[in-house]
């Protein structure tokens, strides 16, 4: 099973080559036959084939069982017409990585900044939306008509909404079997109200899930005052993005917040934060994000393909990073602790060599 593993910038390297230690150690317990392939992406690939997101890296990735990515700085890229490619947007199009998946739960011993424990997901659509660099079949979704007006397209397709939609009701029929929808449709009464629309019919096949909805404004303030009413979440690309990186920094923070891309075919792990560059080469960095979101990489390989082996390497990771959090002496410096980024690392290759998978 052959995961590629692209580096990125900053303090990607890092975290890529903690996650990769993870990954190591779940192989060797579980018997995984996990192959690693690394491939450049950012400013390394930039600097040695002109382009921050070669051609022949996605074919690689397309090739490959999965995808791991490192942060990148895509902000601080050169134009588009001068190599600067976000690997993120063109591997989210480019493998139809249409479901983006983010939970976010308050954990024992980490500071919680909302009022009530919270354990939820939001899956939010991936490839559409406001979002200019991948919602036009060519050219961006956004455009200056003069030089004082800029405009800005929003793509909302049926087939795009009840995908998603699709994703997150299954989540839910697995988890407690409710589902919110997550829309602005009392002013964007075309694209938000189609988006409801859709995934309510979607949401028929699942009879088991019980189906509410808000409005975006208060979603973001339910989940400071009353996240334990819900369970799965589903919205839309913009507004998925602003709401879990509100409900990661409510639960803990950005450093400990997984999260997947995932399509029919294809999935990608990549930790929700960026790249911190200010921190980069100093060991400081919390891999949690990525190892994480490389856990989630497992558990979806393992539905894909029917390995219960990959679900239960997915469980020992998940387990092993609580334990560790759990403690104020295995938390990294962000935490309280004292763990550089690879000393936290062997720590956590050291209880998944020793430790049983938690119960499935």
């Amino acid at each position: 099973m052959r995961i590629v593993v692209i580096p990125g910038d900053g303090i990607g390297p890092e975290i890529v080559a903690a996650t990769e230690r993870v990954l190591a150690a779940a192989d060797r317990r579980f018997g995984l036959g996990l192959a690693f392939e690394r491939q450049e992406a950012g400013f390394a690939a930039l600097e040695r084939a002109g382009s921050t997101f070669p051609r022949a890296v996605l074919e690689r990735c397309r090739a490959a069982d999965g995808v791991v990515l490192g942060p990148v700085s895509h902000a601080q890229y050169p134009p588009r017409a001068e190599g600067g490619l976000n690997p993120s947007a063109e591997l989210r199009i480019g493998l139809d990585l249409y479901a983006n998946v983010r939970p976010s739960r308050s954990r024992a011993g980490i500071p919680c900044s909302s009022r009530t424990p919270m354990d939820l997901v939001i899956v939010r659509e991936n490839t559409e939306g406001f979002y200019a660099d991948r919602n036009m079949h060519a050219g961006p979704g956004e455009f200056m008509p003069t030089p004082d007006v800029a405009l800005a397209v929003r793509k909302v397709t049926s087939r795009g909404s009840r995908r998603v939609a699709r994703v997150a009701l299954a989540l839910a029929a697995k988890r407690r079997g409710k589902l919110t929808i997550v829309h602005k449709r009392n002013v964007l009464r075309l694209s938000d109200a189609f988006f409801v629309a859709e995934v309510e019919a979607v949401a028929r096949e699942f009879p088991g899930v019980a189906v509410d909805d808000q409005l975006v404004d208060s979603m973001a303030a339910l989940l400071v005052r009353d996240p334990e009413r819900f369970d799965v979440v589903v919205t839309t690309n913009m507004f998925g993005d602003i709401l879990s990186d509100e409900a990661a920094e409510l639960a803990g923070g950005l450093g400990l917040a997984a999260s997947v891309n995932a399509g029919d075919d294809h999935c990608m792990a990549q930790a929700q934060h960026g790249s911190a560059p200010d921190i980069a080469g100093r060991d400081v960095a919390n891999p949690t994000s990525l190892v994480l979101s490389a856990a989630m990489l497992l558990d979806w390989l393992a539905t894909r393909h029917a390995r219960p082996e990959l679900d239960r390497a997915a469980r020992a990771i998940e387990d092993a990073t609580e334990r560790l959090l759990a403690n104020a002496a295995t938390r990294t410096r962000d935490l309280g602790g004292a763990l550089g980024t690879a000393a936290f690392a062997a720590a956590l290759e050291e209880r998944i060599s020793r430790d049983s998978a938690s119960p499935t």
